[in-house]
């Protein structure tokens, strides 16, 4: 029974990152054709998508009235996406390392980090309320009409070469099918790693909250940290910070704020969310310190920020 549970999780976490991919590919092409910016697919449309394996776990858990799974895979996910994706990033670049130099950079840096840390402080009450979920989600639109008010970056003029208005259509639908494919496998997979999840934490006895730190978290980071590998093989390292920010802003903001509203999200035992909340702080810091300081994240800084994430993994593991 085990081994079998193992299948589904192991199967599950695969079609997440080829799911996820889908979805990431289908969106920037759709972006292209609707003619938006770059910027926007960067710091939005990108990053929602990648949000999106976050948000069907969210919202599966929370109808299986287990949302700490969800609340420990956005902890992970933000972890991951401040730590481990920002390395991949930089050290598949051809420069190694990923530029910050821009003005909406830098402001969403900040933005970032008290998204990821917003829900840490709303839980220090044992419970993230409905009242916190509505916080979040305002937060959420609080970015957005930040982000959005600067109409100026909203369109772009793409060189492209010639094509029928006939070709751009059907290829725009291929796009729009094989995302609308890629979002019913991340709802099979969602169902599919939340079931498991609760068996193996049934199992061996384990906080359901620390399977989604450790093992969820990190499922659902793939499509992020996939698209930071490609980009910076690329050399379009100056998508990576937009992504990796958005998609520690929609999880940590949109998805829990959701997952608030369907099902309180109630913490009783805050052992294992105590290391991930002092890692995650931590990683936050030394994000928003490199990027703020240098307008820049050097390979140093980023082994650095695997160190920290190293440092995370291991402590979890041997304090359990």
């Amino acid at each position: 029974m085990i081994f079998l549970y193992i299948l589904i999780f192991m199967a599950c976490c695969v079609a997440l990152y080829f799911s996820g991919e889908w979805v990431v590919n289908g969106l920037m092409r759709i972006a292209r054709f609707l003619g938006w910016r770059e910027f926007v697919v960067a710091f939005f449309v990108m990053a929602f998508a990648a949000s999106l394996p976050n948000l069907f776990v969210g919202i599966t858990s929370a109808l299986h009235k287990v949302p700490q799974l969800s609340f420990g895979d956005v902890a992970g996910n933000n972890l991951i996406a401040l730590t481990l994706a920002v390395t991949l990033g930089v050290l598949f670049a051809k420069n190694k390392e990923i530029p910050a130099e821009s003005r909406t950079v830098q402001t969403t840096s900040v933005f970032t980090i008290l998204a990821a840390l917003l829900p840490l402080f709303l839980i220090l009450d044992g419970t993230l309320s409905r009242i916190d979920g509505s916080l979040l989600i305002g937060f959420f639109l609080l970015y957005n009409f930040w982000l959005f008010s600067k109409k100026e970056r909203f369109t772009k003029i793409y060189d492209t070469y010639e094509v029928t208005i006939d070709k751009k259509l059907k290829n725009f639908l291929g796009d729009l099918g094989k995302l609308i494919l890629g979002i019913f496998l991340l709802i099979i997979a969602a169902q599919g790693i939340v079931i498991s999840a609760k068996f193996f934490a049934l199992a061996f006895n384990l906080p359901i909250l620390l399977i989604g730190i450790l093992i969820v978290g990190l499922g659902s980071a793939l499509p992020e940290t996939y698209f930071s590998v490609i980009s910076a093989k690329r050399g379009e390292t100056w998508m990576i910070l937009g992504n990796l920010m958005g998609a520690v802003i929609v999880p940590a903001t949109l998805v829990l704020g959701i997952v608030a509203l369907i099902c309180p999200i109630e913490i009783s035992d805050f052992s294992p969310l105590i290391i991930a909340r002092f890692f995650l702080i931590i990683s936050a810091i030394f994000f928003l310190l490199f990027v703020k300081t240098h307008r820049k994240i050097t390979k140093k800084e980023a082994l650095f920020l695997l160190g920290i994430y190293i440092a995370f993994v291991l402590t979890e593991i041997f304090i359990k």
